[in-house]
């Protein structure tokens, strides 16, 4: 398998599997500037993580079913690869095209996760971020954008959104970055 298919396989991200593949964990192979896995290598690691290894099971790669996030993108086609990634994860999803529908939605049902893009019509992502800690203050915030810049990234840093990613993001990626800041 390549590393693109073992983060699909997985569900998790590129320095997950580093991480693993650094510790001993997840036996891997490199080959020039690639690394390659045999699947049954990862699936007898996946079965002993399961069983409880030596540590103890690991923590789960995928959120508690049930978990629910508000996607917020006005592009159709972004919000929807997004919702469809985290249903895909065990997610109960609602979706939003503007920041002022999705704290209207917010506010009728509370989430554990907001998903939203930058750039949004009328109330913009921070203003989002700021009036949706107000009304659910333990709520995880993460950003897919293709609409980055380092001033951008930043303010997001200091406002405590807990993933960032820029488009085009695979629906795995996404998956495994909500499941990272739900968790942390």
């Amino acid at each position: 398998m390549t590393t693109e298919e073992v983060l699909t396989y997985l569900q998790v991200n590129l320095r997950t599997v580093y991480r693993l593949i650094d510790a001993g964990k997840l036996p891997a192979v490199r080959v020039g500037r690639q690394w390659r896995f045999r699947r049954r290598d990862i699936d007898a690691w996946l079965e002993s993580q399961r069983a409880g290894g030596p540590e103890g099971p690991a923590a789960p790669l995928r959120p508690v079913d049930g978990s629910r996030a508000l996607v917020v993108d006005p592009d159709g086609p972004g919000r929807d690869t997004a919702a469809g990634a985290l249903r895909s994860a065990g997610w109960v999803v609602d979706t939003a095209p503007d920041g002022t529908v999705a704290l209207d939605r917010l506010r009728r049902t509370p989430c554990d996760l907001i998903l939203t893009e930058l750039q949004l019509p009328g109330l913009d992502a921070f203003a989002l971020v700021r009036e949706a800690r107000r009304t659910v203050p333990g709520v995880r915030v993460m950003v897919v954008t293709g609409h980055s810049s380092e001033t951008a990234a930043i303010e997001a840093l200091n406002l405590g959104v807990a993933g960032y990613l820029v488009k085009p993001s695979r629906p795995a990626e996404i998956a495994a970055t909500a499941a990272r800041v739900l968790g942390g």
